[in-house]
Formats: C-alpha cells, structure tokens, sequence
C-alpha cells in the first residue's frame, strides 16, 4: 500500500494558496489563502499563515479547500447491492428488503456495507455520515454496523433502526439498551439517532419509540412524505404527541401537505432532501422548491447505492438541476419565462455543508472553515484533468463539475485520510472480500434465478402499496386502496 508518510499524528498542517469557501453568511470566496490545522482543530485561515516548525505543508494552489461534506441519510448496510436495483422502483425496493429477501442479510453482512460505505464516503470527501440503518434485526447486527464504522477514520451517526420489528418491539428490547449503554458512550466521532418511521395509524403503535428516544435524549430520523408509509397523518401525530423537536430530521418529505409543512416548520425541524431517490423512486417530486418556500433548514443526503451514487457532488448537482426544471416548468405553464434562477449553486454547497452540520446540531464546531471549529475539511484538485481550470466561480465548480475524482485530500478530525487522491491507511482489498463474501451468500440463498428476478420483481399480492410496515394494518384514506377500493 503506497501511503504519504509526512502526516505524523500531532503534526500540524497547512493547506497553502488554496481558494478557500469558508462557508460562512457571507459566501466569501477567499482566493490565494492558506488553512492551518493542528491537533483536531482549524487553529487559523488567511493569507500566508505563519506555521509552526515542521508543520506539514500541502499544496493547495488552483484548488478549492471547502469543509468537509455530511450526508445525513445513507443507508449503508444496503452498499453491498451497489447497482443491484437499479431499475427498481420503490415498490419494487420494498419488496425486496422489506417483505422479503433483506432478512438475509447476516451481521457480517451488515459490516460488510458499512465498511464499504464508509470508505466511499471518506474517498468523496463526505466526512461525517448519518448512517440510516434500519437493517438491524438484532443487536449483533448493530454491534457488526457499529464495528464497521470503526474501522474508518470518518465521522459517523449511527441511526439505529429495524424494518423487520415494529418501533415499539425492538425499542423495548433489554438487548437494544444494553448496545445503547455499551456502545454509545458519547464520542465525538461516533453519535447516535433512532431511525424509524410513522405510518399514521390513529392508535400511534409508534408513540413508545418516541418515548424511548425522549428518555434516552437521542434525535429521531424519519422517512416523511413517502408514498404509502409516512406522511400527514404520521406528521399530525407526532406533533400532537410532541415529538416534532427541532433535532428530528425528516427525509425526503416530497409529498407533504402545507399543513405538515408548517408543522415542521414551527417546531425547527429539518428536511433532508435525497434528491437522485426522490425523482428516480417515486416519492414524491424532489421538494426544495416547497421547504424553501416555508423557510425550513434543507441538508442533503444520496439515500442508497442500490440505485444511485455514493456522493454529494451528485446530490448537489441533480438538486439544482431538479429544482430549476419545475420553477421553469411551471413558468412555461403559465405562458412566462424565468428571468433568474431562484436555487443558486452556493445554496446547495451550503446544505451539503453547514445545512447536514445543523441538521445534526454540529454547527458549532462542523460544516465551516474558521478557527476553532474541527478540522474536516476537503481539498478539491486535480492537475491531471482539464476540468480543473479556469476557477472562475467556486461554487459553481463544486456543484456542476467536480467529482470524487476530483479529491485530492481529506481530512477528517485532523487526520489525513486520503491525500493525492488515493486513500491513507485503508484497506480497500480487505473491504472487497468482505462484499465478495456477502454477494455470494446472497446469490446462494436466493438461487440464481431469484437472483436474476430480484432485479426487477414481481410485487406480490399484498397491501403494500398503502404501507410496507406489517406491524400495523393501517391504511391511509390518501393511498392506493382508497382510491381504487381494494
């Protein structure tokens, strides 16, 4: 493995000349600048630093030095599937993870796509991750997730979830408290939300994971505004219970009345828009234009790489290109043109930056370049690519033409993890023959026809339309058996 050996733990180091977007109100592009860290902080920014001896000195000249990227939904136990499903449709997704073949998945394989996961973010300069995982069917399958995330020097969240169990069941498991009082312990690099959904079912089968997560004082992560799964009714729910709390993160929330908006909106919570998911899975259009409509805190997540990729360059750039489509869409419609675009491309920087950092509650010290906040930052540049030049508007390269490729060096903590494009002190062929592991046990299990249909399966004959969850036979009066009578 041919690895930078300059990078001695406790040594400082210094981003030299780059173009730095700091990140802040003001969107300052601060060119010709240099970024010092040392220990696990940013101890200065500005031109011409003066160093400590022997500071490490990186050379960040036609490059952009931002703070790194935070994803806050990604399910990454699933990473092990990567292009599996994708042609799958929601339904589709359901049906395979959540009825049928996701009880396969054994604790180390769990391990196995987090590992993977968790590497491919450090490689694309996402440095902190909410790690959607609600593939955890025992506690030894969150012991292998939490293993995984370990073995990474990223920043991680583990959200911690169960689609085969009902919220209330897996929430109340002596087990579940026993991980929580044994692997939770307050880390700086390693936090910790219940993931779950709300179906809407009047009696609240929900209600005891919300008190859980109330005792314990962790945020809750939700799916919102999904078809079929969660949406008003669920909204309206935890809001007369009081569980809206400005620390829940509500995904994908595409299909949402204005009333849940202004539910969301009035409780400080935030949205976290997957916008590859939303226009390819069918959760509803991708929602930017609404929630910023009603001022609500936007961050921005991939979702999964069973279909899409595994990075934020992407994510910020279908965004904007999602957002802008419909405001022009509704202009034509209206026989009118528009004159200036209404989502910029610094906005989306900014939700995959400082927006996760709130998100999360880590604004004071994640999501911006400045003195004293922690050292995670991204240097974007590549001299071998003619993509590269001229930098005339930063935000713009970052959001319509960089790419993973693009990622000369990260460092997460203080900590270089990947420097002149190549990763530091990872084992990538250990990760590859963990998912080889975990591919052929699948393949096994299912045979290789199963294996070949999964690709695109039948949907058996079920309510799953209304609600994937079977823990509850409630059926929404806005869905599929309303509307046709089944």
């Amino acid at each position: 493995m041919n690895e930078p050996t300059a990078f001695e733990p406790g040594r400082p180091i210094v981003f030299r000349g780059g173009t730095v977007l700091p990140m802040d109100d003001a969107r300052q592009v601060l060119p010709d600048t240099d970024v010092l860290l040392m220990d696990d902080r940013i101890a200065a920014v500005g031109p011409r630093l003066p160093v400590p001896d022997g500071t490490a000195e990186i050379d960040a000249t036609d490059g952009i030095v931002m703070p790194g990227m935070i994803d806050t939904h990604r399910h990454m136990w699933q990473t092990a599937m990567r292009g599996y499903g994708a042609d799958w449709t929601l339904t589709q997704y359901f049906v395979w993870y959540y009825l049928e073949s996701g009880r396969l998945f054994r604790p180390e394989d769990v391990h196995a796509g987090n590992l993977l996961a968790a590497i491919e973010a450090v490689d694309a300069g996402v440095t902190t991750v909410v790690d959607w995982s609600h593939g955890l069917q025992t506690v030894d399958h969150a012991d292998a997730a939490v293993d995984a995330l370990r073995a990474v020097p990223g920043r991680f969240v583990l959200a911690y979830g169960n689609i085969q169990q009902a919220p209330a069941q897996w929430t109340a498991d002596p087990a579940f408290r026993d991980f929580v009082r044994r692997r939770i312990t307050g880390d700086d690099m390693l936090g910790f939300q219940l993931a779950f959904d709300v179906t809407g079912d009047p009696e609240f089968p929900e209600k005891p994971a919300f008190e859980v997560a109330r005792e314990l004082g962790v945020p809750v992560t939700t799916h919102a505004g999904v078809w079929g799964a969660t949406g008003d009714d669920g909204i309206r729910l935890m809001h007369e219970h009081g569980f809206m709390t400005p620390e829940t993160v509500y995904v994908h929330a595409a299909t949402l009345s204005a009333d849940s908006y202004h539910r969301i909106a009035a409780t400080g919570g935030s949205i976290s828009v997957s916008t590859e998911s939303e226009q390819s899975a069918g959760q509803g259009y991708p929602p930017t234009w609404a929630v910023c409509r009603h001022d609500i805190p936007v961050s921005l997540s991939m979702d999964t790489s069973v279909w899409w990729s595994g990075d934020l360059f992407s994510a910020m750039r279908t965004t904007l290109g999602a957002d802008r489509s419909r405001e022009h869409l509704e202009a034509h419609a209206k026989g009118d043109t528009v004159t200036h675009c209404r989502l910029r491309a610094d906005q989306v920087v900014d939700w995959a930056t400082r927006g996760g950092a709130r998100a999360l509650g880590r604004d004071a010290d994640l999501g911006s370049l400045e003195a004293g906040k922690k050292a995670d930052l991204v240097l974007i540049k590549n001299d071998h690519s003619p993509v590269s030049f001229p930098l005339l508007n930063p935000f713009g390269h970052v959001a319509f033409q960089a790419q993973r490729g693009d990622v000369h060096t990260v460092v997460v903590d203080g900590k270089v993890v990947k420097h002149e494009h190549r990763l530091v002190g990872i084992d990538l062929a250990a990760a590859r023959r963990e998912i080889e592991r975990t591919v052929d046990h699948l393949r096994s299990s299912l045979g290789e026809e199963g294996w070949r249909k999964g690709m695109n399966p039948e949907v058996p004959e079920t309510d799953l339309l209304d609600n994937p969850y079977t823990y509850t036979d409630f059926r929404t009066s806005a869905t599929h058996s309303a509307a046709t009578g089944e």
